[in-house]
């Protein structure tokens, strides 16, 4: 509790409400089985432009309700705990609310049905989200929505739950509200998630929620119905967080704030008018997508079997390859046209849109939220084809989604989970990113999604200037005070008027120069140990990208990396059950600054001596699977790292290869571009320091030559761009 989260010994699986405190009835089946057979179930009625948007998701995700079954079964364990383990966990991982599993009676399935005979069911629950204050005009979007974006909820998570054990060679089909073949509410009675009340549902800690189902052929261990005493619940053990299961305390804490503030207090964080690092602005260039190192991995400019595993390397496990499915199918719903007219005058104050948009966010499921204007920089230059990209948008609304420090835990950061933890980041971004575009377009605003699979924007200076982290020794990576490295992003660009945020100063820049773990963790050597350069206009501590994106790609023991993120010491949990002593340094280090030159070396000396960075093998809740020729085998090996704290680090022995822009490839020029990474090493005499490029610059000195990036060859005869594991 001092050192550690209240969480620690608490197994993923279970979840974060104490449903195994909870008294069960056996004695319940037998009047639920004997229960008539209910009718056909009717689609929902969308009522208002979000509610018709997340409908419309819905709609999205019922295509995947079904589907083929892998060719194979995998070789899943016979014992049931664990089967039970990986569906509740990914269930959970996936943000249930809370899960049950029972055996699938006849009476359940809808009357006149031509049904699967399946012989369990998976149930879950959503909460439905927070309505915002009556002086916030998203109070108006989220009101008539809020059934309909928790029942998007469930249908994102039914479907890939379902398309998780397809993958892995069982049946199995999602029910969701419209296209449903089951009745919800008695399985959620069987599978002990709620107790009959007259003609409602109740549960035990959730007032409102929506559910959905997955029925399989996949044996399970399944749950007892609840005794109607387990709605008596919310006693003292369930404020203080029993069995570490989050508390009253702390969901009381997170009810209390304005809908408009995310659950970490980043209003606390000091605010300063440019981001803590340099950025020359008028030198940085604009790059195109074509140079990004995975985009360069799949036109074969670094080898064949980096171009073949570019294909497969995140999305080799079941559980991220029924992701990657639905997140290909949402990219056609990016952009659109806006309705003919804006929306009058409601929406003329900036800073009363910013708050709204910040309470949709948070509505529709992100974690942290910014705003910031798009400077031109941020825009890529080209598409992957070639064709020119230019600026559309103003502004920005910037949103990070949390990796899950639960599961995280539970791994080495670069084995079979680290895949499913990235896709299910970038999927949750482009449901809320979409879903908020769509809806500003229906209120006559251009918008669009600029999402992990489909972006004209790079993320990384948009984070730093919408006030949401600063830069980190990871290299291209922003650390955020309270959630550290382990987050992805999402943007919708936007000229919906908003008043933007300040960039942040929490004192990064000099723990980052104290500590050198996440580069003494990294498992190919590419974060540097040395100082920070400038890079194509940035001050940064520059990864060698070459190298890191070999390993991410060809790592035959795990699903891509995220190693780094698992190692930071600032990748922890800062709420009212975190830990005591995080809580208090996570405080000083926001608050404290002047103390950083005392506070950081024992900060990174105590992290390694609490064995912040191994694995807890109570968080890992997964089975270890990769897909190969579309069947899921048992790997030949798994990542299992944890601390290499003798490590002797040596910064004039690291060689780094630095890609400048003049050695980008051409934009338009999908041929293969073979890498010269001998010049990369040499270019490090190209880098300035900080203090000569500022020096220079404010003498009105000329922008070097490699910060300009290798022109299009604008041949007449356009060649087919590499195709994108999203298309």
């Amino acid at each position: 509790m001092f050192i550690h989260p209240r969480s620690q010994n608490r197994p993923f699986d279970r979840g974060s409400f104490p449903l195994e405190t909870l008294t069960r009835d056996a004695s319940i089946i037998a009047a639920e089985i004997a229960r008539p057979p209910i009718g056909a179930s009717a689609a929902p009625a969308s009522d208002g432009p979000l509610a018709r948007a997340a409908d419309h998701y819905r709609t999205l995700f019922a295509k995947f309700a079904d589907g083929d079954v892998a060719p194979q079964r995998a070789p899943v364990p016979d014992d049931l705990a664990p089967r039970t383990a990986d569906i509740k966990g990914a269930a959970y991982f996936l943000d249930a609310a809370q899960v049950g599993v029972c055996a699938m009676p006849t009476t359940a399935w809808r009357a006149g049905t031509d049904h699967p005979g399946h012989s369990h069911a998976i149930v879950l629950l959503v909460e439905r989200p927070r309505l915002p204050e009556a002086d916030n005009l998203a109070r108006d979007w989220v009101r008539p929505a809020q059934a309909a974006v928790a029942d998007m909820r469930a249908a994102e998570i039914a479907v890939c739950i379902a398309g998780h054990i397809r993958a892995m060679g069982f049946a199995a089909r999602a029910h969701l509200d419209g296209f449903s073949l089951v009745d919800h509410d008695r399985l959620a009675v069987l599978a002990g998630l709620a107790v009959r009340d007259g003609d409602r549902l109740r549960n035990p800690y959730l007032d409102d929620f929506s559910i959905a189902v997955v029925t399989t052929d996949y044996a399970l261990a399944i749950d007892l119905p609840l005794h109607p005493s387990a709605l008596s619940a919310k006693g003292l053990a369930y404020w203080l967080g029993i069995n570490g299961a989050r508390s009253g305390r702390e969901r009381n804490r997170r009810a209390r704030r304005k809908t408009h503030l995310s659950a970490y207090p980043m209003e606390t964080v000091k605010r300063v008018e440019r981001p803590t690092t340099l950025i020359l602005d008028d030198e940085v260039p604009r790059v195109p997508k074509r140079a990004a190192f995975f985009q360069r991995a799949l036109h074969g400019d670094l080898g064949d079997k980096a171009k073949t595993e570019r294909t497969r390397f995140a999305f080799k496990t079941p559980l991220s390859w029924s992701l990657l499915q639905v997140i290909r199918s949402l990219v056609p719903f990016q952009g659109g046209a806006p309705a003919p007219s804006p929306a009058g005058d409601r929406y003329r104050d900036p800073q009363a849109n910013a708050n709204a948009i910040k309470s949709l966010s948070y509505a529709l499921g992100a974690d942290l939220t910014g705003i910031s204007h798009i400077p031109r920089y941020a825009w890529f230059s080209h598409k992957e084809d070639g064709s020119a990209i230019e600026p559309y948008h103003r502004n920005a609304v910037v949103m990070l989604i949390d990796q899950g420090f639960d599961t995280m835990e539970g791994a080495s950061g670069d084995d079979w989970i680290s895949g499913s933890q990235s896709m299910r980041a970038y999927l949750r971004g482009a449901v809320i990113a979409g879903i908020m575009a769509e809806m500003l377009r229906e209120l006559g605003f251009s918008a669009r999604s600029q999402t992990n699979a489909d972006s004209d924007v790079l993320h990384i200076p948009l984070i730093l200037w919408a006030g949401l982290g600063e830069l980190s020794r990871i290299g291209e990576l922003v650390l955020n005070p309270f959630v550290g490295p382990r987050f992805k992003s999402v943007v919708l660009t936007t000229d919906f008027p908003m008043a933007s945020d300040q960039p942040i100063d929490f004192g990064l820049q000099d723990f980052c120069n104290g500590c050198l773990k996440c580069a003494r963790e990294c498992p190919c050597d590419a974060i540097p140990f040395g100082d920070k350069v400038m890079f194509n206009g940035y001050e940064m501590w520059k990864p060698d990208v070459e190298r890191c994106t070999r390993y991410r790609l060809t790592n035959a023991r795990g699903s891509a990396c995220g190693r780094c993120m698992k190692t930071c010491p600032i990748n922890k949990v800062v709420d009212a059950d975190g830990a005591l002593l995080t809580r208090i340094a996570s405080w000083i280090g926001v608050n404290l600054l002047w103390l950083k030159p005392i506070t950081v070396p024992f900060a990174t000396w105590f992290d390694d001596r609490i064995g912040h960075g191994r694995r807890n093998p109570v968080k890992k809740w997964w089975l270890d699977l990769e897909l190969v020729g579309g069947a899921a085998v048992t790997p030949k090996g798994t990542n299992a790292r944890d601390l290499d704290v003798d490590r002797v680090v040596d910064p004039a022995a690291q060689k780094m290869a630095y890609y400048h822009a003049n050695m980008m490839p051409p934009p338009d020029d999908p041929s293969p571009q073979v890498l010269d990474r001998k010049a990369a090493m040499a270019a490090k005499d190209l880098l300035e320091t900080i203090d000569d490029a500022r020096t220079r610059h404010a003498a009105g000195g000329v922008k070097p030559s490699h910060y300009v990036p290798t022109p299009p060859l604008n041949a007449e005869a356009a060649v087919p761009a590499a195709k994108s594991p999203y298309q």
